[in-house]
């Protein structure tokens, strides 16, 4: 959380597509309030065959929570 200091491991729950809500539960919606600053990084594990071909995606959102295009 950017807006607070606080920082906080938990789990994905599936939301409706294209929605742009990013909801925070149980014990983790103590740690951020609507309107606050959060980055969002998630972590993969892939088998050593794959992990050359893998590539980490950074993805910016606005206001919204809409993905802002690539800057150029």
């Amino acid at each position: 959380n950017v807006s607070n200091g606080e920082r906080f491991s938990t789990y994905v729950i599936p939301g409706e597509r294209d929605s742009g809500t990013i909801c925070l539960n149980g014990a983790a919606a103590r740690k951020a309030s609507r309107g606050d600053l959060i980055i969002i990084a998630s972590y993969v594990m892939v088998e050593n065959g794959e992990a050359g071909a893998w590539s980490p995606k950074c993805v910016l959102l606005d206001s919204a929570n809409r993905i802002k295009p690539p800057r150029v």
